[in-house]
């Protein structure tokens, strides 16, 4: 059962400027082991975040440090949840999250399907 889906779509370049102008942003919006990264792959994240609380309903008072993005050894992306996105998902029944990423053209996109438990 499909509980939620949200995409979003980020200008590289104007997130780039974005941090750029806010440095505290990127502490509040990524994780340690995120905040380094290049920055496709931050726009790219930064997208799969907003996906995410969008798929989620978008309530008030997720933190985007509640949702890392991590890739297996493929590649793969998905999500490790913690506190208020953690919390949010339990509240749902959130059974998988499925997240996939993309960047192409100075743009990253992020799609996020949550699932229940099946029927």
């Amino acid at each position: 059962m499909i509980i939620g889906i949200g995409v979003d779509v980020v200008h590289i370049d104007r997130f780039e400027k974005t941090l750029e102008r806010s440095a505290s942003l990127r502490t509040r919006l990524f994780t340690e082991d995120e905040r380094d990264l290049p920055m496709r792959s931050l726009a790219g994240r930064f997208a799969a975040k907003e996906a995410l609380a969008k798929a989620l309903g978008a309530p008030a008072g997720l933190r985007f440090l509640d949702a890392e993005v991590v890739k297996d050894t493929n590649g793969q992306p998905s999500f490790v949840i913690t506190g208020t996105v953690a919390a949010r998902a339990e509240e749902l029944g959130v059974a998988h999250l499925h997240l996939t990423i993309t960047h192409d053209a100075g743009i990253a996109s992020a799609m996020v399907v949550v699932e229940g438990p099946r029927a």
